[in-house]
C-alpha cells in the first residue's frame, strides 16, 4: 500500500513539474512562436529547460516545442 502511495506521489510531482519552459519560462513572444524563414538564423533553445524536460518527463519537451516556449526570447 505504501509503495503505491509513493509511486503515485512521484508521478504526480513529475507531471506537476513537466514542461519546464512552458510553466517557468514566462510569456511566449511572437519571435518564439514564429518559425524562421530559409536563410534566417535559427532560434536558440533554452538548454536548461530542455534537459529538465528530458530528465523529468520527456513528453513535456513536445509541449515546450509545440508552444515555442523552449526557444529563448529575442535578445534586444
Amino acid at each position: 500500500m505504501k509503495k503505491s502511495i509513493k509511486l503515485t506521489s512521484i508521478l504526480f510531482i513529475t507531471l506537476l513539474f513537466s514542461s519546464c519552459a512552458t510553466i517557468f519560462g514566462g510569456k511566449v513572444t511572437e519571435f518564439q512562436k514564429t518559425k524562421p524563414n530559409p536563410g534566417e538564423p535559427q532560434r536558440d533553445i533554452r538548454v536548461v529547460a530542455l534537459v529538465c524536460d528530458l530528465i523529468l518527463f520527456w513528453p513535456a519537451a513536445i509541449v515546450d516545442f509545440a508552444t515555442g516556449a523552449i526557444y529563448k526570447p529575442q535578445s534586444q
